[in-house]
């Protein structure tokens, strides 16, 4: 399951965020925010396109760069939630 998030998620970002630039290697473990490819204003977009896929309802909390600044760490993230989620 987390190849298919991370899948998903890595779509959202090339197409949003790199505009469809396939050429940039995107590594799992890659800080968005240190390689310039997300700002505050990506991170809202994120958030809400991990809500609206995922069925996440995100607080303030969840909103850091330990949940967010990487592929890796944002499919931990959903993956984590979903099975409390599912608990």
């Amino acid at each position: 399951m987390m190849t298919a998030i991370k899948d998903r998620v890595r779509s959202f970002i090339v197409d949003n965020f790199l505009f469809g630039d396939t050429s940039y290697k995107l590594s799992d473990s890659a800080s968005l925010i240190e390689n310039d490819i997300i700002d505050s204003t990506a991170v809202l977009e994120l958030v809400a396109f991990i809500e609206d896929n995922f069925g996440i309802a995100m607080v303030d909390a969840d909103i850091v760069p330990s949940n967010l600044d990487s592929l890796d760490r944002i499919s931990s993230f959903i993956e984590a939630r979903a099975q409390t989620l599912a608990a």
